[in-house]
């Protein structure tokens, strides 16, 4: 609350959105996120979905991935391709926890994944996360655009362009090879590659880190060499 003038404005409280067919689970995430001083919205219908998102306009996302009508992947794909939509970050919250299920979702630009059940702290550690990724893209990064044969990556457009044609990454993704970019030929541990991209403390396993590069390379396509992995120790950006 700040006091202009002797007006009182609020501040703006971050906006949830949960799309999700259990009530249950509704409830549970809203009464722990609202105790956060978040306002939480929840959907159980897909109905629209995309046209929903524009006019509610969520600071993130919470997305399940077995709904009613269509599945979680293919609204991800939908908000990541809309230019009204691309920018929110979306948290995947599914009882699906195979390996190939994170990799998709996070392939098809979901910021972060997590399975069920789910500790509610660890689910607002998560939330926080992903905001101060969104407003501090880039606290780690300089703003130095950087160029590799045919890959270049421009952090103030937080834009990476393979031969001329724009490749969409995750924020977790773009920052990761830009930070391996940038020590060319230094290896790196996942857990210093965890701590470059998203901070100190962050609650993530190594396998975590595995699927993002695995996703992360599939993009880069021809250039998915480049980030080589070092056995027992971590990974490398290719001098």
């Amino acid at each position: 609350m700040v006091n202009l003038d002797n007006r009182v404005l609020e501040t703006p409280r971050v906006k949830i959105v949960m799309i999700e067919d259990e009530q249950d689970i509704i409830e549970l995430v809203s009464y722990t996120l609202t105790k956060e001083g978040f306002d939480v919205e929840g959907l159980s219908s897909t109905d629209h979905v995309v046209d929903q998102l524009i006019e509610k306009k969520p600071d993130v996302l919470i997305l399940d991935l077995m709904l009613p009508g269509q599945n979680g992947y293919d609204i991800c794909k939908q908000l990541k391709q809309n230019p009204l939509t691309t920018h929110i970050p979306i948290l995947i919250l599914s009882a699906k926890s195979e390996e190939s299920d994170i990799v998709v979702g996070l392939e098809l630009g979901a910021d972060d994944f997590m399975t069920k059940p789910f500790s509610p702290k660890v689910l607002t550690a998560r939330v926080r996360s992903i905001l101060r990724r969104k407003t501090e893209p880039l606290e780690t990064l300089s703003l130095e655009i950087l160029k590799k044969e045919g890959m270049i990556i421009d952090p103030k457009a937080h834009s990476v362009t393979l031969d001329g044609k724009a490749v969409n990454l995750t924020t977790s993704e773009f920052k990761t090879v830009y930070f391996l970019m940038q020590k060319q030929g230094w290896v790196f541990s996942r857990y210093q590659i965890v701590e470059a991209i998203r901070g100190e403390h962050y609650v993530v396993t190594d396998r975590a880190i595995d699927v993002l590069i695995v996703g992360l390379r599939k993009k880069l396509g021809q250039y998915g060499y480049c980030i080589e992995t070092v056995r027992g120790v971590g990974y490398r950006f290719k001098v």
